[in-house]
């Protein structure tokens, strides 16, 4: 057998392989939509549930969920971005650097629970912030900051170093470098690994179960102490909870196709800006 046929023998693998995991993304997408776009309808989506969650809609549940998304990022990114620009652009490559690497990444392998009973010690019960968007919010920014600082991490290391020696060249100090030359490049990069948290904040139950979810609660928040609905606490209830399950089977599939809908929009949003963002510093 010659280089060319095992050569097209793997192409036409790889090619397969490709194929089946687009093949089980969109039969899990078809599958959820079938199941669930036939409860999808205005009232759905701008009611609150009644009866016990039983009939009505959702609306607080995707509020809540938004606010958790917000919160968690507001917490989140900003730190996440600026430890992996320390880490990456003034640390250097000592021993602290890559034990700080270390803990990061075990820390981004913790499960999600463990971080939700540490959420409910810490920010629940010894700072007072009982179930709230704030306690929720805290918690879900820590369980995505990992994953923040090495996605961020990775964008600041493929900007070729002779971007910063041309910055330094012209007279430009560290930060005026870092600030305007690097973080500006890196930024479509950036984005990614901020889509990929985001998509993580949103599906979580375990964390919210301890700190924020509220398991029927139909009215809107009013501060960042107030409890809520969301959607991914809301889908795990109405799918194993109750007496009459077969009634509330088809809601919970419209409730997974609504969390879907709001993770691809982000996602198709932030696509479109880092899209954006690289032509313009291409």
């Amino acid at each position: 057998m010659n280089k060319q046929i095992r050569q097209n023998i793997a192409f036409t693998v790889f090619r397969l392989l490709s194929l089946a995991v687009v093949g089980i993304l969109f039969w899990i997408l078809g599958f959820i939509t079938y199941k669930g776009i036939g409860v999808i309808s205005w009232q759905f989506l701008t009611t609150a549930p009644t009866d016990g969650m039983t009939a009505g809609g959702i609306f607080p549940a995707i509020v809540g969920t938004l606010c958790l998304i917000a919160g968690s990022a507001a917490v989140a990114f900003p730190l996440g971005i600026l430890s992996a620009i320390y880490t990456s652009e003034y640390a250097g490559d000592g021993k602290v650097v890559r034990f700080i690497r270390i803990m990061t990444n075990n820390l981004a392998g913790i499960p999600s629970i463990v971080f939700g009973l540490f959420g409910m010690s810490l920010f629940v019960n010894t700072m007072g912030f009982g179930d709230s968007i704030i306690a929720g919010s805290l918690t879900l920014g820590l369980l995505t900051m990992p994953l923040v600082i090495r996605t961020t991490e990775e964008a600041l290391k493929a900007i070729p170093d002779t971007f910063r020696q041309g910055s330094y060249a012209l007279g430009a100090s560290k930060l005026q470098t870092v600030s305007r030359i690097v973080l500006p490049a890196a930024f479509p990069n950036i984005i990614t690994g901020l889509i990929l948290s985001v998509g993580r904040i949103s599906g979580e139950t375990a964390p919210i179960l301890f700190t924020v979810a509220a398991y029927f609660l139909p009215q809107l928040p009013d501060s960042i102490y107030s409890q809520v609905m969301a959607l991914p606490y809301h889908l795990y209830v109405i799918a194993v909870s109750g007496t009459d399950l077969e009634a509330t089977r088809p809601m919970a599939y419209g409730t997974a196709l609504v969390l879907i809908a709001i993770v691809l929009i982000i996602n198709v949003s932030a696509s479109i800006i880092r899209k954006k963002l690289s032509k313009r510093y291409a």
